[in-house]
């Protein structure tokens, strides 16, 4: 069950604030192999590795027009009007970011401007398994058809009866996914990073995954292709005082738990009445959830951490820089310019990160393992490229002509300075 830890000092920050890790010795010598054999053999090695991992005999790996309508008639009309909601308000959100661009002349003469440009092939990895993300079809697929993406292609590995779970199938067709295909784990992500027969190559793979996935991603983004960021198992912290609603935060508490059994939970407060509340709410509730044993799990290397006061509570949480962040209080509005490093952050005791997880319209894929304190979760700009431009008149030479020889000359580079002196001469 979860430790409860009272006003430790700093020198314990470190191991509180520690994550689960996995033994990983033998992870990246089976993870090369299996991508290799992809790059080597292509669709045969793909379809080998399903049959294998996840016992499913196919005879190609394309999900076809008649899988997609057939998924369509298995959705009922409630959950297709969820995703629909959620796929509006997502859209919304994420066309918001479109930036517009500007010209600044940096010196007489001189104009300098930058274009959004879209990445033509983008890659999306939507785990199945026993929690099958189809809400992550949304959050990857939308802002890549906003952005211009020309070739969306989505893997995900299909049941042992050859079938993509219907939910995937028609988000993916709300959200604008052109390629569909039944592969999963780390054959897929070596499918989209050399391209098969029949899967394309493309240049930025996206979306989350067991640590076979994620380490797969590490390894191809060395030489092949670009992916989305490092990501481990997810996380939420919570800060939370004497006014919030302890039933609110075990409930959040535990809607990460049921992630994953490597999934974490801290909760930050400095109110011992409010931790004592809490973990009694998560015993509770605990024992309504269906999946109780993996919920269990994941509270072993979960925390409740009481502080001196809240300035202490947001000193340890910016260290401990949360995938999501929930501060459960009032004044949760006045406390937010207090956070320096999260992925997400939801405000107030309305605020509960399923709603960001589905349907509020931002982006739920975000950085773990503390990345969030050098890397932001997915938005528009994650399927961009921005390009630079500069146009130099005659003017523009004599503005700056002089200096560029200068410096070039200075770092020893004559045929820069050259290709300078050049244009002043003839200007």
């Amino acid at each position: 069950m979860i430790q409860v830890i009272l006003h430790p000092g700093k020198e314990d920050y470190q191991a509180l604030l520690s994550r689960p890790h996995k033994d990983a010795a033998d992870l990246g010598a089976t993870v090369a192999s299996v991508l290799n054999d992809v790059r080597m053999e292509g669709d045969n090695a793909v379809l080998r590795y399903e049959a294998k991992f996840d016992k499913a005999e196919l005879s190609s790996l394309a999900v076809t027009e008649e899988e997609l309508q057939e998924a369509e008639a298995l959705v009922s009309e409630e959950l297709k009007q969820s995703i629909n909601l959620a796929h509006a308000n997502i859209h919304r959100f994420h066309k918001a970011q479109r930036m517009q661009p500007v010209c600044v002349e940096t010196a007489p003469g001189v104009y300098c401007w930058q274009k959004s440009v879209a990445i033509e092939k983008v890659g999306l990895y939507i785990p199945g398994g026993t929690a099958p993300l189809f809400s992550t079809v949304l959050m990857l697929a939308t802002p890549a058809k906003i952005a211009g993406c020309t070739d969306i292609v989505l893997c995900s590995p299909p049941s042992p009866q050859g079938k993509l779970h219907p939910a995937i199938l028609y988000a993916a067709k709300v959200a604008g996914v052109n390629r569909i295909y039944k592969c999963g784990g780390v054959q897929a992500i070596g499918a989209m990073a050399y391209g098969t027969e029949t899967v394309p190559k493309v240049s930025k793979i996206f979306g989350p995954g067991n640590q076979y996935v994620t380490c797969a991603k590490q390894q191809v983004s060395m030489t092949d292709v670009a992916i989305d960021m490092p990501a481990g198992p997810s996380e939420v912290a919570i800060v939370a005082d004497k006014t919030c609603h302890p039933e609110y935060v075990a409930a959040d508490m535990l809607s990460q738990a049921e992630h994953g059994m490597d999934s974490q939970s801290i909760l930050f407060t400095d109110n011992e009445d409010v931790a004592r509340a809490v973990l009694a709410e998560v015993e509770k509730q605990l024992e309504a959830l269906p999946r109780k044993e993996m919920a269990s799990s994941s509270l072993g290397h979960s925390r409740i951490v009481v502080l001196h006061d809240m300035e202490e509570a947001f000193e340890i949480c910016n260290q401990y820089a949360p995938e999501h962040l929930i501060l459960a209080m009032n004044t949760a509005l006045d406390w937010a310019d207090r956070v320096v490093n999260a992925g997400s952050v939801f405000l107030g005791h309305y605020s509960c990160e399923s709603a960001g997880d589905y349907a509020s319209g931002t982006n739920h894929t975000l950085p773990t393992s503390g990345y969030a304190k050098a890397y932001s979760g997915v938005n528009l700009d994650s399927f961009c490229r921005k390009i630079t431009f500069q146009h130099l008149t005659r003017e523009g030479i004599d503005s700056i002509g002089r200096a560029v020889e200068v410096m070039a000359e200075a770092e020893s580079l004559d045929a820069h300075r050259n290709a300078m002196t050049l244009r002043m001469k003839n200007r």
